[in-house]
């Protein structure tokens, strides 16, 4: 007997999902089975995703795809129907949303998606799915990068308002500040108290990224001819502890090798750990061009780096090896923190489309052509009563 048999009437045996099946070619719907949630499981009806540049790398540069794929790693929408063996944190009807990724039945761009129910958050009352949608897949790679790539602690729950870690004054520079994974990351260091943040963005983010919400120590303009020496000269002025090298720990959340990692050359110094999202574009894509990644972030300007410096990769999938986060972390920590207000959703920009297909075209065709700054691209999925394709 199919999952499919197991589903209560009024849930469809198939569903509209987005796919990518080639390079470069244009995005289409596939119809895959609606499977019934397991013990621990969830089915959940989606109504909002969010777009990321992983969507761009996996449909213009084929990155760890095999087509066709199923796309998506973000969604928000209501509990359909819960497996057995269920906790009593959901019930049917509650609004949801999470970061998933490890199965065609968990991607975000459809209708429906079947997971765990670890892997899912209880909306704020004091949020609306759309805006939510946008948090959790750049949330929790800030957290994953923070203790997995830079090894600083984030206890949960803080221990005390006047608590504040062993490298509290430390030097973290965070390239690439203004993205959206840039974003979530200061507002985590700021509030476990992390003082001496270097955020590198456009200028034209700077005094946002200065205020009480993001709490920079300090702002740099990437696009400066001389930025690395900027930086080097205010922290030399500055810094108030050592560790041994002027900054012990960098977080590039742009992973361009021209365009982040080559500055960062100038930056680390031995025992400086550089945690970078992958993939490496090594060459943006153009109109005429795919382009070209790397995993092996050590590969990336091999003889440039000072002997001693740590370079990381990160990879945001790897998450669930840390056993409190998978049980903590998306249910529990990502919606207090929303709640509380201590974490404020980025910016959405709604994309509009008369279909799901068209909708999820035209998210692309922004990404493709870096449209999107200091926002994050959300878009319908299903419609309430309506799931036109």
């Amino acid at each position: 007997m199919s999952s499919a048999t197991l589903l209560p009437a009024g849930i469809p045996a198939t569903h509209p999902a987005v796919a990518t099946v080639a390079v470069r070619a244009p995005l289409e719907i596939a119809f895959p089975p609606t499977e019934a949630p397991g013990p621990g499981e969830v089915l959940v009806h989606v109504l909002w995703t969010a777009s990321s540049p992983l969507d761009l790398h996996q449909a213009d540069g084929g990155l760890l795809v095999k087509h066709p794929f199923a796309m998506g790693t973000s969604f928000a929408g209501r509990v359909a129907v819960l497996g057995p063996d269920s906790s009593q944190r959901l019930k049917v009807g509650d609004e949801v949303f999470g970061f998933t990724f490890r199965s065609p039945r968990e991607k975000g761009f459809q209708t429906y998606i079947t997971t765990d129910q670890y892997m899912t958050s209880r909306l704020p009352k004091n949020l609306t799915l759309q805006e939510a949608v946008a948090v959790p897949t750049n949330l929790v790679t800030a957290f994953h990068t923070i203790t997995a790539d830079l090894e600083l602690p984030l206890p949960w729950p803080v221990p005390s308002s006047s608590w504040q870690p062993e490298l509290s004054q430390t030097p973290i520079l965070v390239w690439g500040a203004a993205s959206s994974v840039g974003l979530y990351t200061l507002q985590v260091l700021r509030h476990w108290g992390y003082r001496s943040v270097i955020a590198v963005a456009s200028s034209k983010h700077h005094e946002m990224l200065k205020g009480v919400e993001y709490g920079a120590a300090a702002c740099f303009d990437y696009s400066h001819p001389q930025v690395a020496s900027q930086i080097i000269e205010h922290v030399t002025t500055t810094k108030t502890s050592d560790n041994g090298c002027l900054i012990p720990f960098m977080i590039d959340c742009i992973g361009s090798r021209e365009g982040s990692l080559r500055p960062l050359t100038k930056l680390a110094e031995k025992g400086t750990k550089v945690a970078v999202m992958l993939p490496v574009i090594n060459i943006h894509a153009s109109h005429d061009r795919e382009p070209e990644y790397e995993m092996d972030v050590s590969r990336v300007l091999m003889g440039e780096w000072k002997e001693g410096v740590q370079l990381r990769g990160t990879r945001t999938h790897f998450y669930l090896r840390n056993e409190f986060f998978k049980d903590h972390l998306q249910p529990e920590i990502v919606p207090a923190l929303l709640e509380q207000g201590v974490i404020k959703p980025n910016k959405a920009r709604v994309v509009e489309g008369k279909t799901l297909l068209e909708r999820a075209q035209n998210a692309l065709d922004l990404l493709r052509i870096g449209a999107p700054s200091g926002e994050k691209l959300v878009w319908r999925v299903a419609e309430d009563d309506d799931e036109r394709i």
